[in-house]
């Protein structure tokens, strides 16, 4: 088996928030009876503000550590919603509030079952 080097799980971590941000349109757009095509053009204002939420962060240097989580998801929600309501002309706020909640649970999270998982594995060993 091989190893995972550092720079492997940092990618794996900023993998997660990606799906986190993707799995909140699926669980959103699941209601609406929505193909795949849709879920993603949904996703990817949120995507791209989770980007820029990583990039004005830095999380890449410490993916599971809160400022990261807070950074993503402040870049998720507002970067998202800006680009959300430029697209579609509108943006009602019982949806702003969904989304901003629902994004920080996600992306916060499996930081926390991070966390969790961590403090189990320390008391084992």
């Amino acid at each position: 088996m091989t190893a995972v080097t550092p720079t492997r799980r940092r990618a794996g971590w900023l993998a997660l928030d990606a799906v986190a941000v993707v799995a909140f349109a699926a669980l959103g757009r699941a209601g609406h009876a929505e193909d795949l095509t849709g879920t993603l053009l949904t996703a990817a204002p949120f995507v791209v503000g989770a980007a820029v939420g990583t990039l004005a962060g830095r999380t890449w240097r410490d993916p599971p550590a809160w400022r990261s989580g807070l950074a993503v998801w402040a870049g998720a929600a507002i970067v998202g919603l800006v680009l959300r309501a430029v697209i579609t002309g509108r943006l009602p706020l019982s949806f702003a509030i969904v989304a901003t909640v629902s994004l920080g649970v996600l992306v916060l999270g499996w930081r926390v079952l991070v966390r969790v998982a961590g403090r189990v594995r320390a008391r084992r060993a």
